[in-house]
C-alpha cells in the first residue's frame, strides 16, 4: 500500500513538472507565396538568437522606406554561407523578402544578392 501511494505521489509530481515546449514562431504573418526584391542599404544587421535580423532602407520611387527583415537562426544561416560579418552598415544589396501580409514594411528573409554579386538563400 505504501508503495502504491509513493508511486501515485511521484506520478502527480511528474505531471506538475515543467515540460520544455517547442518554441516555434509562426510564419503566418508573412506571405510566403510572394517574394519581393528590395534595393536596399543596410542600416543594421543583428547576428543573434533566436533569429538574426536586418533593418534596411529601401527605395520606393523617390522615397526611402525603413524595412525590418526577420531571419532564421545564425546556426541555420551558417549552413547557407553566412557569417556575422556578411552584412555591414552601409552595404548596398538586393534583399529577397516574403512581405508582411499587413502591408507594413517588414518581412521574412528569403535571400540576398551582395554588391559583389554573391547570392545567399533563395534568389530568383
Amino acid at each position: 500500500m505504501k508503495l502504491l501511494k509513493l508511486g501515485a505521489g511521484l506520478l502527480a509530481l511528474a505531471a506538475m513538472a515543467p515540460v520544455p515546449g517547442a518554441a516555434h514562431h509562426s510564419y503566418s504573418m508573412f506571405d510566403m507565396q510572394r517574394t519581393i526584391v528590395l534595393d536596399a542599404e543596410i542600416v543594421q544587421f543583428r547576428w543573434s538568437n533566436p533569429h538574426a535580423f536586418i533593418r534596411a532602407n529601401a527605395r520606393a520611387g523617390d522615397e526611402v522606406e525603413l524595412w525590418s527583415i526577420e531571419m532564421t537562426s545564425p546556426n541555420n544561416l551558417v549552413q547557407e554561407g553566412w557569417t556575422r560579418r556578411t552584412l555591414r552598415q552601409g552595404d548596398r544589396v538586393q534583399l529577397y523578402v516574403h512581405p508582411l501580409r499587413s502591408g507594413a514594411k517588414g518581412g521574412s528573409y528569403a535571400g540576398v544578392r551582395l554588391a559583389d554579386g554573391t547570392t545567399l538563400g533563395e534568389v530568383e
